[in-house]
């Protein structure tokens, strides 16, 4: 099936200098950020960061204070029935009808969308089978366990076979392995050419997006690929080196390829590298001619919570010192929105 979408120049889902204000605090303030046709946006941070009030901006449920967004080239605020019928919004909270079966709650929301009971059968089973609950599709709702309600929600999302999904919060309250499944289904539909936006406080699911906006107090810290947060955090590959004695960084000093190095341990070193391949055999080279013998040596791929860690620090870090130089220190800063 060809999901219908933009020419690949033009941005799916597109924000400029959002900002949005409940109450004289910023919910989420000057956010810029370009969703390509066909991938998976992960908007990640933690509770309270914003998350929820820009995919509500993104839906048209909520005017932002400033700045201007488009979905599929359309303004949110002046969808067309048409505009809305090529997009989906998946909750972040189940929110089906408990006493209907799986198969019951898939048709009504295929038939708020006008399919025939022909065109209507055809869909059900199709989103049913793609996240794995046609077996299911006789089984009432309030029956189900969560994973699988979590897997109904995203069969009615997907009915109506849109071209942007919002998905808030997919897998929030499941088990790994719970986890891991849907985000193989989400992906699988990323593979059709569906453009999604996905917000999750999971650091760790970062790596099943194409690109990740962190988010901290309304503020994106930083967009990119998953591969390019850990080297925006540590400057570039990293090798973790375990030698058989006490071993001093300069030993490293002048080797091709390496940046920094940092001694975690007496008889271990971290080495920051542009490219991790073409380093390694080089630093075993030197350690080796140092006398030094190599017990391990090996590329180092931080967590997604130590990289975000070091990210929202550094942000507040800078935010902390801007404000003492203006001499306003606490002008204007989010303390807390429920619906953030």
């Amino acid at each position: 099936m060809t999901i219908a979408s933009l020419p690949s120049a033009e941005a799916a889902i597109s924000l400029e200098g959002v900002s949005r204000q409940f109450d004289g605090l910023w919910a989420v303030r000057d956010l810029t950020m370009d969703v390509p046709p066909g991938s998976i946006l992960g908007l990640i941070g933690p509770s309270g960061s914003g998350k929820t009030t820009t995919i509500r901006m993104l839906t048209g449920t909520l005017m932002p204070t400033a700045g201007t967004l488009r979905v599929l080239g359309q303004e949110p605020s002046s969808f067309s029935i048409r505009d809305r019928e090529r997009i989906a919004y998946m909750p972040q909270s189940f929110s089906l009808y408990p006493d209907l079966t799986a198969h019951e709650n898939v048709g009504f929301v295929a038939a708020l969308y006008g399919f025939s009971w022909f065109g209507r059968e055809k869909r059900i089973k199709r989103a049913l089978g793609m996240v794995d609950m046609w077996d299911k599709r006789n089984r009432m709702a309030r029956n189900l366990s969560g994973g699988e309600q979590r897997r109904l929600d995203l069969a009615c999302a997907i009915v109506h076979e849109p071209s942007v999904l919002f998905v808030d919060e997919p897998t929030a309250g499941l088990d790994p392995m719970l986890r891991q499944s849907i985000w193989q289904e989400l992906r699988a539909m990323r593979d059709e050419g569906r453009t999604m936006l996905i917000t999750t406080q999971y650091v760790g699911e970062a790596d099943y997006c194409d690109n990740v906006a962190l988010l901290a107090d309304g503020e994106l810290v930083t967009l990119a690929p998953p591969e390019g947060l850990r080297r925006s955090v540590f400057g570039g590959d990293v090798i973790h080196v375990e030698a058989d004695r006490a071993v001093e960084p300069g030993v490293l000093v002048g080797v091709a390829e390496v940046t920094s190095v940092r001694q975690p341990a007496p008889h271990q070193l971290e080495v920051v590298v542009d490219d991790a391949g073409a380093a390694s055999p080089r630093i075993a080279e030197a350690l080796k001619a140092a006398g030094i013998g190599v017990q391990l040596l090996q590329e180092y791929q931080p967590s997604f919570d130590e990289v975000f860690t070091q990210l929202v620090s550094r942000q507040r870090e800078a935010n902390g010192n801007a404000a003492n130089a203006t001499g306003n220190g606490n002008g204007n800063r989010k303390e807390q929105t429920p619906d953030a």
